[in-house]
């Protein structure tokens, strides 16, 4: 629609007068008519009830001096309605000195009109306070945008990766006896552990992908080893013992992810030092390598192997719960207590 002196009229701005004064709410109105949809009200109890209840101004023009509530209280009000914390609002005001400009920008008005004025001038103050208002607003529905798809993105990548990590896991867990889907139930055990520690989403994730993998080592190790009923040899022992170092010189290619080569390389730690390879102690584990270690141990107490079978759950429970402060971090283990305490039914052995 083409409004007075051929300008385009847009009419899905809608400007909120607010002014005691008719004369003034007549002229003002006429002034922005023919750009804007342009509401008009009396007073600031009826600006509120506009904007509560009526429609969401684009932006508000308002009076400073009025009757029973100035337009800074009117304001301050408003900026406490959800939605609109941002709304452009501009004062318009008899009095044109220092005190008032400070007032009305420190209630949070981006611009002042002194009355009276220049009608030409002040539609383009008004103009350009609303082009930078939608430019600002386009913006921002353009960065949300764009990180929903950095989101859904990252999600998907996020589901190839557990799905490749899995993959791998299985090759190398196939052909030994007992362990098909041990790395997946370790990397459940291990995430749910540090959700119950509170750690972030991305933190989980990575500490998922390092319980994933955290065996990847045993590649090296030969099956028969792997698969022997009996007690180690000590040279046997040896050629297994080998595996942290030889997984954490794999997973360490992966340098965008140095937990996975920390947690191949020291889950075979024990908390009282008497681990391998490093033979370190207490907090001095790295935290992923304590974890892990805990949720390895539930899940192997609890799956049948080549030497033993399967432990029912008290068992495993007394296990971790005499081994605290000795193999594994008492708090960690704490933890892994109480999520077999909440399974009655055994269910995670299922996952």
């Amino acid at each position: 629609m083409i409004g007075e002196e051929g300008v385009t009229r847009d009419n899905t701005i809608l400007v909120l007068v607010v002014d005691d004064d008719p004369t003034i709410r007549h002229v003002v109105s006429k002034v922005f008519e023919p750009l804007y949809n342009v509401k008009s009200v009396e007073s600031g109890e009826e600006a509120l009830e506009f904007v509560q209840k009526t429609a969401t101004p684009n932006l508000i023009l308002m009076d400073q001096i009025m009757p029973d509530m100035s337009g800074i209280e009117t304001l301050e009000k408003i900026r406490e309605i959800e939605g609109y914390e941002d709304t452009p609002v501009v004062f318009l005001t008899s009095e044109d000195n220092m005190e008032t400009e400070l007032a009305v920008f420190r209630a949070g008005a981006l611009d002042f009109i002194t009355k009276p004025f220049v009608p030409e001038i002040a539609r383009e103050r008004v103009k350009r306070i609303i082009d930078l208002k939608k430019l600002q607003d386009n913006l921002e529905d353009e960065v949300t945008y764009k990180s929903n798809k950095l989101v859904e993105m990252n999600e998907k990548l996020t589901g190839v990766a557990r799905h490749v990590v899995k993959t791998l896991a299985g090759m190398i867990e196939d052909d030994v006896v007992g362990k098909k889907g041990h790395s997946v139930r370790v990397s459940e055990y291990a995430a749910e552990i540090a959700r119950r520690m509170g750690k972030s989403k991305p933190e989980i994730h990575d500490i998922y992908l390092a319980a994933s993998l955290y065996d990847i080592g045993e590649i090296a190790v030969p099956r028969e080893i792997l698969n022997k009923a009996g007690s180690l040899t000590d040279e046997e022992f040896a050629s297994v013992s080998v595996h942290p170092i030889k997984g954490s010189e794999i997973l360490s290619q992966v340098a965008e992810l140095p937990i996975l080569a920390t947690a191949a390389l020291h889950h075979q730690e024990r908390y009282d030092g008497t681990g391998y390879p490093d033979g370190l102690s207490g907090k001095d584990i790295p935290e992923i390598a304590r974890i892990i270690a805990v949720a390895d141990a539930y899940d192997a107490m609890t799956s049948w192997r080549s030497y033993r079978g399967e432990l029912t759950q008290e068992q495993v429970r007394q296990e971790i719960e005499s081994n605290k402060g000795k193999q594994f971090d008492p708090e960690i283990a704490d933890i892994m207590i109480q999520m077999i305490d909440e399974d009655v039914s055994f269910i995670k052995k299922q996952i």
